[in-house]
């Protein structure tokens, strides 16, 4: 269980939380659970969300479970910074589809104090790591992997199976696009392309 960091308050320095794991493992409803938080304890808060992503809501960021939070919509990373100088925690959802600037977007940002949380698939669909994941996961403090459940084999899944013929590495949908895989379906399924 991930717990609010308090080592660094007296250097006045922010620090980085990145939520990953396949579809519908609970990312986004897991970085929603902590923007609340923090709204509960006062602080000021902002979500961003990448512009192409607009699968339940343009300016909403919403968990599979309908749970739904106010966001801004960005085409480029660096938006964020201009946007953020007033907050205190500041939240990246599907950043996946971010820009590789969004690395040293969120470092800047934890550089100056603030609390930066970042949800995304830290694969993609033919199990590879997915966009500027690996090097957000890199720089975090924290990482925090969910898991899914296998719709085959009832073991933890952590790989989203693609179910249609679509090759573009960008598609967004839901069940009838993906199923959530355990490493052994997965590696069946790859085995019958």
């Amino acid at each position: 269980m991930f717990l609010e960091n308090n080592v660094n308050h007296l250097k006045k320095l922010g620090w980085i939380e990145v939520i990953c794991g396949s579809m519908f493992s609970g990312k986004t409803e897991e970085l929603i659970r902590r923007l609340k938080r923090a709204e509960f304890a006062n602080q000021k808060i902002l979500i961003f969300k990448p512009i192409t992503d607009i699968r339940y809501s343009q300016n909403k960021v919403v968990s599979h479970d309908s749970n739904e939070i106010e966001s801004i919509p960005v085409d480029n990373s660096k938006k964020i910074l201009e946007l953020s100088k007033d907050v205190d925690v500041v939240a990246l959802d599907e950043a996946q589809f971010f820009d590789n600037e969004v690395v040293d977007v969120c470092n800047q940002l934890a550089n100056t104090g603030k609390r930066v949380i970042i949800a995304g698939l830290d694969m993609d669909f033919e199990g590879n790591p997915f966009g500027p994941m690996p090097n957000l996961m890199a720089i975090a403090e924290f990482v925090t992997k969910v898991h899914a459940i296998c719709t085959e084999t009832g073991n933890l899944a952590n790989y989203s199976h693609r179910i249609s013929k679509n090759k573009d590495l960008v598609l967004l949908g839901e069940r009838e696009e993906y199923l959530p895989l355990s490493r052994a379906a997965f590696k069946e399924k790859l085995k019958k392309r």
